[in-house]
């Protein structure tokens, strides 16, 4: 089937297997029940995955709706992490109407995985029963802002108001719940007040710093060029005269951050488990892509 609903391209499409082994430092297995994602991000990484799918359509106008043979044997899975969204958004709002990540979640019931949630949408939270079920489970949402304008220039998603408003939700569940805040971008992303609005609601504060590659370098170079003049020297710093001074600034600042309100602060690690409510652990994942491996804690090369 293929048909275009409120201007994005929608197709269904099989795939013999949902469940693929995955090379991120945080996932044993990375799950995509699309192919695409509609909230449309200028920054997004996952933009490359055109080459490899063969669509023509501008990232953010198309979906695939995938189909699969249901899992049959979710033990299978026991102790490994399952990242749900790497390349894609499974609570895009087309989610609504097809329902793949729940069902997805339904059939890994059971399972005993580690189940790691990414997500820019409040939609998950459909899904709290599921979530209960499934016991060993992390939801994970992007804020990068608490300036929805600024949010709005970047994506279509949930606006950050209503991602809060689900982590809550989430977290008072009994869920365990991070604050990824990624991209940090230059100059715009103030972590810290990001902090202060969500430390009482997750146990993970993640920080991941802004990369610029292939085509949307040029867009978000431009952009800061249009709206951020006033930062397009240190952009090109950054971005063409490769100077980390800035991140290794924000690295510090990050730490120092961890100490004035105790918490736990690791480097390129996903701790397990819950932490005392208002002081969850604040996650290093500044150039992250200096990581080698697939195991839960990655080395830098320093």
């Amino acid at each position: 089937m293929e048909e275009e609903i409120n201007g994005i391209l929608i197709r269904e499409v099989e795939t013999k297997n949902i469940m693929t082994k995955s090379s991120l430092p945080v996932g044993g297995y990375s799950v995509n029940p699309y192919v695409g994602c509609t909230h449309a991000c200028k920054y997004c990484y996952a933009s490359f995955m055109k080459r490899f799918t063969g669509h023509k359509e501008e990232w953010g106008t198309f979906l695939d709706v995938k189909h699969w043979p249901e899992i049959k044997n979710p033990k299978k899975y026991a102790g490994q992490r399952v990242v749900i969204g790497s390349v894609t958004d499974g609570y895009n709002p087309q989610e609504e109407q097809f329902g793949n990540t729940r069902k997805l979640l339904e059939q890994l019931i059971g399972s005993d995985a580690d189940i790691l949630i990414c997500t820019k949408s409040d939609l998950v939270v459909r899904d709290i029963d599921l979530l209960k079920k499934l016991g060993r489970v992390t939801v994970s949402w992007s804020i990068n802002t608490l300036d929805e304008n600024f949010k709005n220039d970047m994506d279509s998603a949930s606006s950050i108001e209503r991602r809060i408003a689900a982590m809550k939700q989430v977290y008072d569940a009994g869920i365990r719940t991070v604050c990824f805040v990624s991209p940090v971008f230059p100059g715009i992303t103030d972590f810290e007040a990001i902090f202060e609005r969500v430390k009482d609601q997750c146990d993970l504060f993640w920080l991941e710093n802004l990369n610029l590659r292939g085509g949307f370098k040029k867009t978000i170079m431009d952009y800061i060029a249009g709206k951020h003049p006033d930062l397009v020297p240190l952009y090109d710093g950054i971005y063409n005269k490769h100077n980390r001074s800035y991140f290794e600034a924000l690295e510090v600042k990050a730490e120092e951050m961890a100490k004035k309100y105790d918490c736990p602060f690791v480097d390129n690690e996903m701790p397990y488990g819950r932490v005392t409510q208002g002081h969850p652990a604040i996650v290093d994942y500044f150039y992250h892509e200096e990581i080698r491996g697939t195991e839960n804690t990655g080395k830098r090369n320093r």
